[in-house]
């Protein structure tokens, strides 16, 4: 990055542009840098990486000011940073993509589902480091006061001293404004349970809504990011996007071999 230029952001999330979330990393993220938002005009929660490929995507100029513009996208929130690269950057690269703040937390083996993560990951894929935060409160009017510190002070660490290929930063914080430290972990192991609840329609019995219960294998680890969460602190998990179980490599050679292939 040139000497006294600002930083070019690119910032998206899964909630929808109308979303608290949003808007409040938008005020928090303004002095570090020029802001480009595009966000999709409708809430896109569980979209993970999904993508736009049977339709066409459009997208909308809202607003421009000095050192903030925003576009709405009627895509996905991979759509809205494949989109906004190829159209209104310019052939500009950013220095960084963030997403969120998300309503709800992406802990554990939630980060698989998340379209904030989504937004991430694709950033990530394409050697811009990128940061995604989230808040453990589904709440349309939560309090992210307390996230406003931690933001600032996570995005200029990277911007100064960037991460890794294909790395990228998962950022959770807990519900309360009373936050008592930050941990770097790793990622809860559990599963989802009892993910469908009934909601019949007439009478057609056969409709459901996602719901489900989050089953933490290691409830007392303190080295992931639920028990961090659940103490009060900030879990910032580093997030690779290389799905190669290297550990395995030589096995499963082994096993082909011996199956004569």
């Amino acid at each position: 990055m040139e000497a006294n230029k600002r930083p070019l952001i690119l910032v998206s999330n899964d909630d929808g542009l109308m979303a608290k979330g949003i808007n409040e990393l938008i005020k928090f993220l303004r002095p570090l840098g020029e802001l480009v938002v595009m966000a999709p005009e409708a809430p896109r929660s569980g979209s993970g990486c999904a993508l736009t490929v049977n339709t066409p995507v459009h997208y909308q100029l809202v607003r421009k000011e000095v050192g903030l513009t925003v576009y709405r996208c009627s895509g996905t929130p991979t759509d809205c940073i494949k989109l906004a690269r190829h159209t209104v950057l310019d052939g500009r690269v950013p220095d960084l993509v963030v997403s969120g703040i998300n309503h709800g937390d992406n802990s554990a083996t939630n980060v698989h589902y998340s379209g904030t993560m989504g937004v991430v990951i694709e950033g990530c894929l394409n050697g811009i480091p990128s940061i995604g935060f989230s808040l453990c409160d589904h709440a349309s009017d939560a309090d992210f006061s307390a996230a406003e510190l931690y933001v600032r002070a996570i995005v200029g660490m990277v911007l100064e001293k960037g991460l890794p290929p294909l790395t990228c930063l998962n950022v959770n914080f807990p519900a309360t404004t009373d936050i008592k430290g930050v941990r770097v972990c790793q990622q809860a192991k559990g599963h989802w349970e009892k993910e469908w609840a009934p909601c019949p329609r007439l009478d057609d019995t056969n409709y459901y809504w996602l719901t489900g219960e989050f089953i933490d294998h290691e409830s007392d680890n303190e080295n992931d990011d639920h028990w961090a969460l659940n103490n009060g602190c900030v879990a910032i998990t580093p997030v690779t996007v290389d799905m190669t179980a290297y550990a395995f490599i030589d096995t499963l050679d082994a096993y082909c071999r011996e199956a004569g292939l």
